[in-house]
């Protein structure tokens, strides 16, 4: 059995339409995973069993809990536990969804949510994403990545029919996952300049609300970043509502443009070389300062707030070779030929590249 790796397209345009996709009934609060139970009902769908996909380490902590709310309003639940988020995974656990399931779920981090989202897809099945980090804007969007897919970057699904962000769990998790999906957010710094080129040179559709409401998720964590670093409860929700307004925003765009430019087309060069070094976000950061200094953007101001919340600054801060940075700054551009940023207007060399990335500390 083979499952389409290349869901749908992420929207063309045809005149001014496009559609929006986004998710139903969104909950944010503390031990709000106790109305899982109550929140299906209300989504308006008659489910009666259940497919939760999560990680290992997630499963010991919430399986007992959340078996108790689903049977509680009668739901049977079906369990996949992954240990790689991977096409291989995906492909395994589609072959096994039961015809009763009527809802997935996805409860983990980033990978284990994208990988609901695929899954969900893949068996036309609505799903409900319930993140147990604040790692990436992947919890509210409709892209995914996946290992194997045979494409470095994200592709389109859809998006998820409900979200329960419980602050207790995500507050659980250790701090370098949230310090990662700061370095997500702030990355829409550049993406929404990038998008913004993209109109001027290619004459593309440009969103200016779903740019504003992706910049303004990044604002927000700039703004914060003491806070955020001090790891303050009113700065958690704020971070997870900044990671839950990115999505909705690439949902209204009804593309990733306003939530990914060169600083992701950096992350992903860094991927294809092989090697596995630092989180999403994290490499995004960087990317974010590389792409700032290009943008002409006050970079060291995204340095300071990267180091207030402590995510990396400089590539061996996650045990990246300078070379490996200077090759992924000449590769990012070719990762997306159909996506123009400002990589597209700068013909950077080596030697260039190398400039670029001591000039700005990352190397």
């Amino acid at each position: 059995m083979t499952i389409p790796l290349g869901p749908r397209s992420e929207i063309k345009l045809a005149g001014n339409r496009h559609e929006m996709d986004l998710p139903k009934r969104i909950l944010v609060g503390n031990g709000v995973i106790k109305e899982l139970g109550s929140f299906l009902n209300n989504l308006g769908y008659n489910v009666q069993a259940v497919h939760i996909v999560t990680g290992p380490h997630i499963i010991k902590k919430v399986k007992k809990p959340v078996e108790k709310v689903l049977t509680k309003k009668g739901f049977k639940i079906h369990w996949s536990e992954i240990h790689i988020a991977d096409m291989k995974t995906i492909q395994d656990i589609v072959r096994s969804i039961d015809q009763n399931v009527g809802i997935m779920i996805g409860l983990g981090g980033g990978k284990t949510v994208d990988a609901a989202k695929l899954i969900a897809f893949n068996t036309n099945l609505p799903y409900l994403s319930i993140p147990t980090s604040a790692s990436h804007d992947g919890i509210s969007s409709p892209f995914a990545s996946i290992k194997g897919s045979g494409r470095p970057y994200s592709i389109i699904a859809n998006p998820p029919l409900g979200i329960i962000a419980d602050l207790d769990i995500i507050g659980g998790a250790p701090i370098r996952l949230l310090a990662s999906g700061c370095g997500d957010l702030i990355g829409k710094v550049t993406a929404v300049k990038d998008w913004e080129i993209e109109r001027t040179d290619k004459g593309s559709y440009f969103g200016k609300y779903a740019a504003n409401l992706a910049h303004l998720s990044a604002d927000i964590v700039i703004e914060e970043a003491k806070n955020i670093g001090l790891g303050t409860k009113d700065s958690i929700r704020d971070v997870v509502e900044a990671l839950l307004s990115a999505g909705v925003a690439a949902g209204i765009a009804g593309s990733s443009r306003p939530c990914s430019g060169s600083e992701h087309l950096f992350a992903h060069a860094l991927d294809i070389q092989g090697e596995n070094s630092g989180l999403h976000g994290e490499k995004v950061g960087l990317g974010t300062i590389l792409m700032a200094k290009l943008h002409g953007i006050n970079w060291e101001k995204i340095v300071r707030s990267l180091e207030d919340i402590h995510a990396p600054t400089k590539g061996k801060d996650i045990g990246l070779e300078d070379k490996r940075i200077v090759k992924a700054i000449l590769q990012a551009k070719k990762i997306r030929p159909d996506r123009h940023t400002i990589l597209g207007r700068k013909n950077l060399d080596e030697q260039s590249a190398i400039s670029l990335a001591r000039s700005t500390n990352v190397i």
